[in-house]
């Protein structure tokens, strides 16, 4: 038997980081542009099909809830892992591995996202444990 829920405190972690971004984009919190703004960002500059910007928002508000409560886990944690593979691949792996702490660099590195990468598939693998929705929702009655 666990002592500590370690998937309880990899989806907390993880929502907190995340949950803030997913805010920015869809609703315009914390400086964000919302859902207008957003939208417009990712598919005329990053060059997104509207369907990927409309996910890439999604997954990032609702996905990180869906984390943080632990429903549908696996899944949206490997719906976000290629979320987070596309987001290096298309635009920190060339600016290298470090974040732009100093401001000196042209962009952000990917540091960040290979930490986002640990805890998803951490979660994928494991699942979301006893103190979630998924555990609750799967909960087989006793025979």
């Amino acid at each position: 038997m666990r002592t500590v829920e370690t998937p309880l405190i990899l989806r907390i972690v993880f929502a907190i980081v995340l949950w803030p971004h997913g805010a920015q984009m869809l609703l315009g919190w914390f400086g964000g542009y919302g859902y207008t703004g957003s939208m417009q960002y990712f598919t005329t500059q990053a060059g997104l099909p509207s369907i990927i910007a409309f996910l890439v928002i999604f997954l990032e508000f609702f996905g990180s809830l869906f984390i943080l409560f632990g429903l549908f886990t696996r899944l949206t944690a490997a719906a976000m892992i290629i979320l987070f593979i596309g987001m290096v691949t298309s635009v920190h792996l060339h600016n290298g591995f470090f974040m732009n702490w100093y401001g000196n660099m042209k962009g952000e590195g990917f540091e960040y996202h290979l930490l986002a990468l640990g805890i998803l598939t951490t979660l994928v693998i494991s699942g979301a444990g006893a103190a979630s929705l998924d555990s609750i929702l799967l909960k087989k009655p006793a025979k």
